[in-house]
């Protein structure tokens, strides 16, 4: 309780210290408007927002199922076959470095406008991160349990189920945080840039327009629906600690 009451006491802080320096003029208030402006945007855009918003989860979703589904699978296949992690490795971290949005304007001309895009462009984002730490987790499962499983007569299906995931739970739960946050990135820039609605088209019309209240508003749903997401995973994280104990 008293951890909580610090938080809620540093977050009434922070707002307050956003407050003074808008109406001291510390700040510009058309660029960086009060609380209590944005409090009375986000009425005004509320129904619009919530649409948006629902749009924008429901390409993000599909793109983060899309990347845990093909980064886990990939990132376990290649990470227990050697063969293929010394072959495919290099390739793997290059293209995990390549910034994504330099093929951005390459899947627009392939793939148009609208959500096709959004879903793809978001699963790419997702995908590289979930398969870099599930290789690497995969890679590094102490091969003494594995040994120890095939000396007790163990199928591979065995192999994998009792030993292999367990052991790499923690890095696919790591994966998958940063996945989510990654495939809502992706999702957002393409519809900022290349979207005809959801939240990444507001916030760019927004944006566009100088409305600088409505556009923290815009950004305030967005950074709550992110961070609710967060910590559910979190909670599936301590569900999922009990299992692999």
């Amino acid at each position: 309780m008293r951890i909580r009451i610090l938080q809620l006491v540093t977050v009434v802080a922070g707002l307050a210290a956003w407050e003074l320096a808008a109406r001291s003029a510390w700040v510009d208030p058309l660029f960086v408007p009060a609380p209590s402006a944005v409090a009375p945007a986000l009425l005004r855009i509320g129904g619009d927002a919530l649409a948006g918003l629902a749009d924008t989860l429901g390409k993000t979703a599909l793109a983060y199922v899309l990347s845990v589904v093909l980064g886990v699978s990939a990132g376990i296949a290649v990470g227990s076959v050697r063969l293929l992690r010394d072959v495919l490795s290099p390739y793997v971290i290059a293209l995990y470095g390549i910034p994504k949005i330099l093929v951005l304007p390459w899947i627009v001309l392939l793939l148009g406008y609208g959500t096709t895009p959004a879903v793809f462009y978001g699963t790419l984002h997702g995908f590289f991160p979930i398969m870099v730490l599930v290789m690497g987790a995969v890679r590094d499962v102490d091969r003494t349990l594995v040994t120890v499983a095939r000396s007790l007569g163990a199928t591979t299906w065995q192999l994998y189920w009792k030993v292999l995931l367990p052991a790499i739970v923690p890095s696919v739960l790591a994966g998958m945080r940063l996945g989510i946050v990654f495939c809502l990135l992706g999702v957002l820039v393409v519809e900022m840039f290349a979207g005809v609605r959801g939240m990444g088209h507001m916030l760019g019309s927004f944006a566009n327009g100088f409305q600088a209240p409505e556009l923290f508003a815009a950004t305030a749903l967005v950074s709550a629906a992110s961070i609710a997401i967060v910590l559910a995973l979190d909670h599936l994280n301590d569900r999922l600690s009990r299992w692999r104990g």
